[in-house]
């Protein structure tokens, strides 16, 4: 039930119908006896730096969930931004201070590398391919580089988004081996697909399928459906994957403590998630 009392979390992004993170949260926040609620609310690319301020000023308002297209341009949009952040160079998290500030982290990434950990697959020393640069790529990438990849290729239909964010990779990272301007899958142990390909009905896979081993492991991050074709085809060949929300799981106990509700675990916010796809 939303009463005046109640604490809004505005999800931004567009379109809506994709959104997942109403279907976990809410109900979380129900079965803990918490006041709050996640709100979607779809805002168009061109209005978004003037609808933000002003959504921002609502006073109910505890922050913001920011979700494609937003990401990059969020990160300009903020008063301050955590190194995490900066590095990935894109926001999915808004924090309203007390002052009015807002404050903007990113979670993305630690979200997707924990979820690929829990199921038994390491980074340290592996070779990885990200395709996509924008804000989860970015954010992927660099929680990639994190958790101790020896090589990160990375593809993007825009080359100069991937040779920025391998700039901020080998700035941060001098060690690791940063590639780019292929996404060929051959030779490598994980790939992700970090791009909206699989959004739409008949979109290419963002991959050549035959080129994957049967060893290498696929993760996505599209999540209008739990197996996209690419993790369909990825699974008739054997390969090991993580679906698109797995990421959100992983990183919501994060968004909590970074929004004061407390922590939870991945496992109980799957006990009460409602999921529609």
């Amino acid at each position: 039930m939303i009463s005046g009392k109640t604490t809004l979390i505005a999800h931004l992004g567009y379109p809506t119908a994709t959104f997942k993170a109403p279907m976990i949260y809410n109900p979380w926040f129900e079965q803990q006896g918490i006041d709050a609620v996640v709100m979607p609310m779809g805002v168009l690319p061109e209005d978004y730096a003037v609808s933000l301020r002003q959504i921002m000023r609502f006073t109910n308002l505890r922050g913001a969930l920011v979700t494609m297209p937003h990401k990059v341009v969020t990160l300009d949009l903020v008063d301050e931004a955590t190194p995490t952040a900066r590095i990935a160079g894109a926001c999915n998290a808004i924090l309203k201070r007390p002052d009015g500030s807002l404050l903007g982290d990113m979670f993305d990434g630690a979200g997707f590398v924990r979820g690929v950990q829990r199921k038994g697959r390491s980074f340290r020393g592996a070779r990885v391919l990200v395709s996509g640069a924008g804000g989860v790529g970015s954010a992927i990438a660099a929680s990639i580089a994190q958790a101790g990849a020896a090589e990160l290729a990375l593809f993007d239909a825009r080359a100069e988004s991937a040779e920025a964010l391998a700039a901020r990779l080998r700035q941060h990272y001098p060690s690791l081996t940063v590639r780019t301007g292929s996404k060929d899958p051959a030779g490598f142990d994980i790939v992700v697909n970090a791009t909206p390909l699989g959004m739409q009905e008949g979109d290419p896979l963002p991959f050549d399928i035959a080129r994957i081993a049967p060893s290498t492991f696929v993760g996505e991050v599209v999540m209008k459906s739990e197996y996209t074709p690419l993790l369909r085809a990825a699974m008739d060949k054997g390969c090991a994957v993580q679906v698109g929300t797995d990421m959100l799981f992983e990183q919501i106990p994060a968004y909590l403590e970074f929004f004061g509700f407390g922590t939870t675990t991945a496992e109980a916010l799957r006990a009460v998630a409602k999921l529609q796809y």
